[in-house]
C-alpha cells in the first residue's frame, strides 16, 4: 500500500493492537512514516473524537482490529470506516477480526461496506493452525505479497494448503450454523467465570468491562502476585489460560494493551486471559472457580504486600493499587 500510494505517509492504529499490526506500525514508523497510535481509556475503549482529529489529508491507512485479543473490547469499526471514507475515500481501512470470526456479523456488504481489508486466522474458530483469510475489496490497490506465482490470484505465491483451506470453510459453515445458541451459552460461562472469580478473590478486577466485548474472553488481573506463577499452576490443574496475548506470553515484559489501558502496575504482572470456547462447560468453569482462589491465596502468601492473616494488602500498599 505505501509503494502503491507514494504521497500518503500517515498510518493511524491504536495502542492496542495485536503484534501482528503493533510491531508493524513500529517498523513503518522507523521506516519514516508518521504513525498516529490512538491511546484507550480504562475501559479499553477508543476516543471517536481523537480518531477524527487524526485523520489528515495524507493518511494512507486506518488499521484498527475489530475486536482485541488480550480483553475482547470491540471496537466500532463499522462506524470509523464510514467516518474515515467520508473524511476521504482515499484513506484505505484494515481490521483485524480474528476474534471476531464467527462471533460477530462482518457484513461487508452492509455494515462493513466501508471496510477495505479484513484479516482472520482460522484458529479461534476451530479450524487448523497456520491457515487465515484476507479480503480485499475490490479495486483496493495492493501489490502481491509474495512474488513466483499466480496462485490466490495473484498475490500471494506458493502452492496452497487445499486440506487447510478446506477445514477453514468447513469451520466458519458450522460456527454459522448454530450461532446464536453457542454465542449465549459461551457468555453465560464467561460470565459466570467472571462474577465467581470476582466474588472470592479480593483486589481482582475484570480488564475492559464496562466496556462491549465478545462473549469468550475474561483477562483478569490479580493484585500483587505475577501471571506466569498463576499460568504455571492451573496448568497443573488442567487449566489452560495465558498471561497476556498468547503471541507474546512467552515474554516476562508486561502486556502493553493493559499498560495502554493504565492497568496499575501491581496488576499488570498478575493479569490472564481465560477463552472459552463451544467445547467447554458448566463444570469447566465450577472446577476452575475451586482452583483458582487456591492457587491465588497460595501466590499471595509470597507478596512482602499481602496481610494473608487479614487476606488483604498491607497498607503501604493500598496507594500501589491505585497507581499512585
Amino acid at each position: 500500500a505505501v509503494r502503491a500510494n507514494p504521497t500518503r505517509r500517515h498510518v493511524v492504529t491504536t495502542a492496542v493492537e495485536h503484534p501482528a499490526v503493533y510491531e508493524v506500525c513500529k517498523d513503518l514508523a522507523r521506516s519514516g512514516l508518521d504513525v498516529t497510535s490512538l491511546d484507550v481509556d480504562r475501559t479499553g475503549s477508543l476516543d471517536l473524537r481523537a480518531f477524527i482529529q487524526a485523520l489528515r489529508p495524507d493518511t494512507l491507512i486506518v488499521a484498527i482490529m475489530h475486536a482485541n485479543n488480550e480483553t475482547g473490547v470491540i471496537f466500532p469499526v463499522e462506524e470509523l470506516a464510514r467516518i474515515a471514507k467520508e473524511t476521504d475515500p482515499g484513506i484505505l481501512f484494515l481490521t483485524d477480526a480474528t476474534q471476531t470470526a464467527g462471533k460477530l456479523p462482518l457484513d461487508l456488504r452492509g455494515a462493513m461496506r466501508h471496510v477495505d481489508l479484513l484479516a482472520f486466522s482460522g484458529h479461534k474458530l476451530h479450524a487448523p493452525k497456520g491457515v487465515g483469510a484476507l479480503f480485499v475489496r475490490r479495486g483496493t490497490p495492493v501489490r502481491p505479497f509474495m512474488i513466483g506465482g499466480h496462485q490466490e490470484g495473484g498475490r500471494r505465491a506458493g502452492t496452497e494448503n487445499v486440506p487447510y483451506i478446506a477445514g477453514l470453510a468447513q469451520a466458519v459453515e458450522l460456527a454459522q450454523e448454530d450461532h446464536a445458541p453457542v454465542e449465549a451459552r459461551i457468555r453465560r460461562l464467561r460470565d459466570r467465570l467472571e462474577a465467581g472469580l470476582l466474588a472470592n478473590i479480593p483486589c481482582v478486577e475484570v480488564n475492559g468491562q464496562g466496556a462491549p466485548r465478545i462473549p469468550n474472553t475474561c483477562n483478569i488481573s490479580v493484585h500483587f502476585i505475577e501471571g506466569e506463577g498463576m499460568l504455571y499452576q492451573l496448568n497443573e490443574h488442567g487449566i489452560c489460560a495465558s498471561s497476556g496475548s498468547a503471541c507474546t506470553s512467552g515474554s516476562l515484559e508486561p502486556s502493553h494493551v493493559l499498560r495502554a489501558m493504565g492497568v496499575p502496575f501491581t496488576a499488570v504482572h498478575g493479569s490472564v486471559r481465560l477463552s472459552l470456547g463451544r467445547y467447554n462447560t458448566d463444570e469447566d468453569v465450577t472446577h476452575t472457580l475451586e482452583v483458582f482462589p487456591r492457587i491465588v491465596a497460595n501466590l499471595r502468601r509470597l507478596s512482602p504486600y499481602w496481610d494473608p492473616a487479614k487476606n488483604r494488602p498491607r497498607p503501604e500498599a493500598e496507594a500501589m493499587m491505585r497507581g499512585a
